[in-house]
This record gives structure tokens, sequence and C-alpha cells, in this order.
């Protein structure tokens, strides 16, 4: 049996088949005045959505949609949007595992290339380059799958009229 085993794990495979950019967005709504600020300090606002969709068998879209936005006080200096994508292939993975992969693995793919667009955006609007901090998709994943169960559960002690009306923690 464990022979059976190594050799299904064997054969599980995930290939990428492409990586583009979905949609791409650059705004400098406040522009030529930002260009004047003596002390360029703005706050930096930085908004991170997945999604994955099946395609056929075996093979899935993630798209990585990353929003920075940055500030001088309550003026928008810019907003860039990407939307990366790519196609994978994902072959003989158990759900759960498919889950993971689609979850923090793709969006670690697709995070560099994300973080690159959205670098030569800013960069291309006469704005200082701004680099991006790495990301730990692992512990993001995890946190929305702890989330998701916690919900669940919610939901399942409301349906079930819990009589002595405890709180899950």
């Amino acid at each position: 049996m464990s022979q059976e085993k190594t050799a299904a794990e064997q054969s599980a495979q995930m290939h990428i088949q492409r990586l583009y950019v979905k949609d791409l967005s650059f705004e400098a709504p406040n522009s030529p005045e930002v260009f004047q600020v003596q002390n360029w300090q703005p706050k930096i606002e930085v908004e991170l959505n997945t999604n994955a969709k099946p395609l056929a068998d075996n093979l899935h879209e993630v798209v990585m949609t990353l929003t920075v936005t940055a500030k001088l006080d309550e003026k928008v200096a810019y907003l860039v949007e990407v939307a990366q994508a790519g196609i994978f292939s994902v072959i003989n993975f158990p759900a759960d595992q498919v889950h993971y992969l689609m979850g923090a693995y793709c969006p670690a793919i697709l995070f560099p290339y994300a973080r690159q667009v959205i670098a030569e955006a800013i960069m291309n609007g006469g704005f200082p380059v701004l680099h991006l901090a790495p990301m730990n998709f692992e512990a993001m994943h995890a946190q929305q799958v702890m989330q998701q169960q916690q919900q669940q559960q919610q939901k399942a002690n409301a349906a079930g009229g819990d009589a002595e009306g405890s709180v899950q923690v």
C-alpha cells in the first residue's frame, strides 16, 4: 500500500501554463501638484485579493489583484492596480492540496510579477519607486482557512439552536 501511495505522489504534477497581466490601471489624480511636495512621505495602503477558478479538468486560473494607494494627507498621489494572473495545470493532487496550491502556492508565484508591474507603473508615473515587501502567502492562506472554519462552526451552532449560547473564540 505504501508503494501505491508513493507512485500516486510521484505522479502529482503542477505546471505553469501561462503568466499574464489581466488588468492594469494607474492614476495620478492630483498631479502635477503632488510633484511639488517637498517632503515626500506618503501613506501607502496595500490591498491584496486572490481568486481561483477551474477552467477545465486539472486546469485553473489564479488571479491576484494588488492595489497600492499613496496618499499625502488625504489627497491621493497615485493609485495603481494590477490583476496578475496565471494558468496552472494541477494533476493528481488531493482536493485539500489543490485548495492550498490555489490559495497559497500560486499566489506566491504571481506576487513577484505583480510587484514588478506595480513598481514600473509607479516609476513611469514619475514617482519614486516603491518596493513592496515579500508576503507570507502560506500564513495568509492558513488564516483564511481558519476563519472559514470558524464561520462554518458559528453557522452550525446557530442552525443547531445552541441552547447554552456558547461563543467560539
